[in-house]
């Protein structure tokens, strides 16, 4: 059984009209137009935000993306910023998918979507695909690619990728503070904490420190994908939430998914990735790592922990009420609650250890 990455049948109420979409491409993209037969179109699995399908026409293939059902909150899912951050990416950092087609029309399939070239590849969820092994020196040396693809974006030159214009690196730490918190309480449900006292922590240690970098917003194992035989990182997906900012609290968001083998039972349960394998880093040597890769002083490493954490909740907050609301009825976002509250307690535990 291959590892590669495959799509499947796609989930009940989430199809796209294949006949619509060629009929908006002859005219916009003729590139996605089969030639001989018709297009066809499978969902791949992954992924909590944002919906990704593979498109095959003729003898190759594309991936379309377009913003869950259900979403109030638009500027997570914009696909307009997302092609227009793949459009100056691309050519410059190497891990930049190519984009080929954005579209504004929401009556072509429902919903504003783009479409990249597919990266055939192996992406890593909760667990190894069948079949596949890590030994501890394969581990330690896929931990160590991931952290230092991520070190690469952030010692990109800005002004050279066309990316000056994409966010606003003064003030960004206390935005990101404000504005998770805000989306916290207006996202909370009566099963989950109400995170006031946190919330209060991070918004009384804001550091007084501005660093400019293009940051991806939510770089997991998920969201990158390896070669084959895991040898080599050959893109990172995912880029909707790209922008210029704080490259540390970046990589602490990347931190929030790195669940050890050490950690409390309830943190391990809710893993998203294959970190706990022997080999692993731990989230002490990533952090080692990451400041010898980019030469950032990190004085108050707590602080961004725990933004990435409470982050993390947040956004699985906002899905798990678009679930509870009846907007989505994907079944994977039930346990999202559970989640929040298992994220809130290792928040806790980071703020003693301070």
């Amino acid at each position: 059984m291959s590892a590669l990455d495959q799509a499947r049948d796609i989930r009940e109420g989430e199809g796209i009209d294949a006949a619509a979409l060629t009929a908006w491409c002859r005219e916009h993209a003729p590139v996605l137009v089969p030639r001989n037969g018709e297009m066809t179109i499978r969902q791949f699995p992954g992924g909590a935000s944002n919906l990704t399908y593979l498109l095959a026409v003729d003898d190759n293939e594309y991936v379309l993306r377009r913003p869950p059902f259900g979403s109030q909150v638009k500027s997570a899912h914009d696909m307009g910023r997302e092609y227009g951050v793949l459009s100056r990416l691309h050519g410059v950092y190497d891990y930049a998918p190519e984009p080929i087609v954005h579209c504004t029309d929401e009556s072509v399939i429902g919903a504003e979507f783009y479409v990249m070239q597919r990266l055939r590849g192996v992406i890593l969820r909760r667990n190894l695909p069948e079949g596949v092994d890590l030994s501890p020196t394969e581990a330690t040396r896929l931990c160590e690619q991931l952290l230092d693809v991520q070190a690469k974006l952030h010692t990109t030159d800005v002004d050279a990728a066309g990316m000056a214009d994409f966010g606003k690196p003064e003030g960004y730490i206390e935005r990101q503070i404000t504005g998770w918190n805000k989306r916290y309480r207006n996202a909370r449900t009566d099963d989950v904490p109400d995170c006031e006292a946190l919330m209060q922590w991070l918004e009384a240690r804001i550091p007084n420190v501005t660093r400019r970098a293009i940051i991806h917003n939510d770089y997991k194992l998920d969201n990158v994908v390896f070669d084959e035989k895991l040898n080599d990182i050959i893109g990172v997906l995912d880029w909707e939430m790209a922008t210029l900012g704080d490259p540390v609290m970046d990589f602490a968001c990347s931190m929030a998914y790195w669940v050890q083998d050490d950690d409390p039972k309830p943190m391990r349960d809710i893993r998203m990735g294959p970190t706990h394998l022997p080999g692993m880093l731990t989230r002490d040597e990533m952090l080692a790592r990451y400041r010898e890769k980019t030469g950032h002083t990190i004085d108050d490493w707590p602080f961004y922990q725990v933004f990435g954490l409470f982050r993390l909740a947040v956004i699985l907050q906002q899905i798990y009420k678009r679930y509870v609301e009846g907007k989505t009825r994907d079944k994977r976002f039930a346990t999202f609650g559970h989640a929040v509250n298992v994220l809130h307690e290792q928040c806790e535990r980071v703020i003693r250890a301070a």
